[in-house]
């Protein structure tokens, strides 16, 4: 399962359309309720956040989390449509 989730992240990570994304200004920043599932980290930590009422997405942190623990996460959504979920800063 690790595998998949991390194999994932590579492709999301290697998107030539990620640059186009992170030129197109924010449009909206929404705070959502989540929990902490898993961890996995080489060089950067990739956590696996399951958001309460939906789906379940990996975000890319520095800083440490607890594995089971709430926490709140940010939906950034961009002028161009993309969504992309963070940690608040």
């Amino acid at each position: 399962m690790i595998l998949v989730i991390a194999m994932f992240a590579v492709l999301f990570a290697l998107d030539p359309h990620k640059w186009a994304n992170d030129a197109s200004p924010i449009r909206s920043v929404d705070t959502v309720d989540a929990i902490v599932r898993s961890v996995q980290w080489d060089h950067v930590r990739i956590y696996l956040v399951s958001i309460e009422n939906g789906p379940s997405v990996l975000i890319e942190d520095q800083r440490p989390h607890l594995i089971d623990a709430r926490t709140s996460i940010e939906r950034v959504t961009r002028d161009n449509g993309t969504i992309f979920y963070r940690f608040p800063e």
